[in-house]
């Protein structure tokens, strides 16, 4: 494995929170300057405390990246303050909890336009520097649901499928010009993000991941491998990834019975929805209380922090190494018999 550059410079979007957050940290504990863009004050605050605490230098620029002006100017005030951008990692999204029939055009364009356009508007961003140095990796954060949907996260899963096509059909092109600029897109599982305390949920019961579920800084530890190795097309993050997208792909209209029994309830605590849940569809949730929501979700006692899965995904050549020596030692023994 090639060993990753000490000071780079990264932009990561959806820095305040989750995978954005761990993501940062990570970055900053090897020494990278980090740029930091959320919109919350209080969580950008508290990621670049963790990057500095790790050792790297942060930049906080406050960010919708819904709106393609601010993420231009965005991508310019990093590279005047901490020098051209090496690797940009997109994390930012939203999302509704809801049936279809209970989602308003407003809030499905609003996930849409974050979850979506917001990848392509700091793709865009990010190309427009890269592309001249004939340098530089984009990093998508997708998930299982960018092949599979779930009941109740139709605007989700739509975003999701919709970042998959674009990064497929921009790689092709970056490959059609012999770019030395690479794309990358990391699959991921349910992780304990804060998001399942901010999300806009119109279940009677309070959202969690569907487990398993996983911690952030295993979803940061694949973002990291991915932007070191971007050459492979794509990452897969968790057992419950791979054995999702592989049953997707042998049986989905089986899928599609197991999970309109099981999506509904496996998306649902035990405990009901409080009406004064912070919402951060509309605005960031660390609003006027300005909390710091961190990296964690409510589900620590429910996470694991490790994958196996994801270490045998990023270790291809050992295992190849391994099995081979093993075929050619049993080949041997046989030879002698």
């Amino acid at each position: 494995m090639s060993t990753p550059p000490h000071g780079q410079v990264v932009v990561v979007t959806g820095a305040s929170g989750g995978i954005g957050r761990a993501t940062a940290a990570a970055f900053g504990a090897r020494g990278a300057s980090v740029a930091l863009l959320a919109r919350g004050e209080a969580g950008l605050a508290g990621a670049a405390r963790d990057v500095e605490a790790g050792g790297g230098r942060a930049l906080v620029v406050p960010t919708d990246v819904a709106d393609p002006a601010q993420v231009e100017a965005a991508a310019e005030r990093v590279e005047n303050e901490l020098g051209p951008i090496d690797v940009w990692v997109n994390v930012a999204f939203t999302s509704v909890f809801s049936p279809f029939e209970k989602i308003t055009p407003e809030e499905y364009k609003r996930v849409t336009e974050v979850n979506y356009l917001g990848f392509v508007y700091a793709t865009m961003a990010a190309l427009k520097r890269m592309t001249p140095r004939d340098k530089g990796t984009i990093v998508q954060v997708g998930s299982a649901l960018a092949y599979r949907g779930i009941p109740l996260q139709t605007a989700y899963c739509g975003s999701k499928h919709a970042i998959q096509g674009f990064h497929e059909a921009l790689r092709c092109e970056l490959l059609h010009d012999k770019s030395n600029v690479h794309v990358t897109m990391v699959q991921m599982p349910a992780v304990n993000t804060p998001q399942f305390s901010w999300v806009l949920n119109r279940m009677p019961k309070r959202a969690q991941p569907v487990p398993p579920i996983y911690q952030p800084e295993v979803a940061a530890r694949g973002v990291l491998h991915a932007a070191d190795h971007p050459q492979r097309r794509e990452y897969w993050v968790g057992a419950s990834t791979m054995g999702t997208l592989v049953a997707n792909a042998i049986a989905p209209g089986l899928l599609d019975r197991y999970l309109a029994r099981t999506g509904y309830s496996s998306q649902q605590t035990d405990q009901d929805r409080s009406p004064e849940q912070a919402v951060n569809l509309w605005e960031p949730a660390d609003g006027p209380d300005g909390k710091d929501y961190g990296a964690h979700g409510a589900f620590d006692d429910k996470a694991v922090s490790r994958s196996e899965q994801l270490w045998l995904s990023q270790h291809h050549g050992v295992i190849g190494a391994v099995a081979g020596a093993a075929a050619a030692a049993v080949g041997v023994a046989l030879a002698r018999r």
